[in-house]
């Protein structure tokens, strides 16, 4: 038997799988229930909302994931090229190797809901300025200006977000290693 802790967690992971594949409202509740395997009333328990709070949830859940990954990837080198080169490529890899890649896009969820969920909006608004800190922070250490940080920091993660789109349309890691490839002309200072 699992707890309630655990319970709460895998209606997330299993929401969050869902509504990253097949959008917010390409999911119904009961498929969030089948995939994770938990009774009804669980659900309700911990979203007596029902499904936007689930979805805020799993978005931030995933933020939270993504971050974490982001971080590690960028810490790997010192200096800000060769990290954001190597953090594009890792992500570009996860196309060939994995059939479904964790945490991407919430751009579907974004696009989808901006106009008709004020909360889910600023669910995805807080993951994208999160990631796109993390840039920053990465910039500002190199010695970037806050300015000029900022700046790339926000086209970078825009440009990652578009690759990703592009990655999962084309059905190649291209686009991905593309982008990898002009991060030093991105980057000169």
């Amino acid at each position: 038997m699992t707890d309630k802790k655990n319970a709460k967690d895998i209606i997330i992971k299993a929401a969050s799988r869902l509504f990253r594949t097949r959008g917010y409202y390409g999911v119904g509740l009961n498929e969030i229930l089948k995939e994770s395997g938990t009774a009804k009333g669980s659900l309700y328990y911990y979203f007596p909302n029902g499904k936007e709070e689930l979805a805020i949830a799993a978005i931030d859940y995933t933020k939270e994931f993504v971050a974490d990954k982001i971080r590690r990837a960028l810490e790997k080198f010192e200096e800000p090229i060769q990290a954001f080169q190597a953090h594009i490529n890792d992500l570009s890899e996860e196309f060939g190797v994995h059939k479904e890649i964790f945490g991407l896009p919430i751009g579907t969820i974004a696009g989808e809901t901006s106009l008709t969920s004020e909360p889910i909006r600023l669910a995805c608004q807080s993951a994208f300025e999160c990631w796109q800190l993390i840039y920053v922070e990465k910039l500002l250490a190199s010695g970037y200006s806050e300015k000029h940080a900022k700046e790339l920091g926000l086209l970078i993660n825009a440009m990652l977000e578009g690759g990703i789109l592009l990655c999962l349309t084309t059905k190649s890691r291209e686009p991905l290693r593309i982008i990898a490839e002009q991060i030093p002309f991105l980057l000169k200072k």
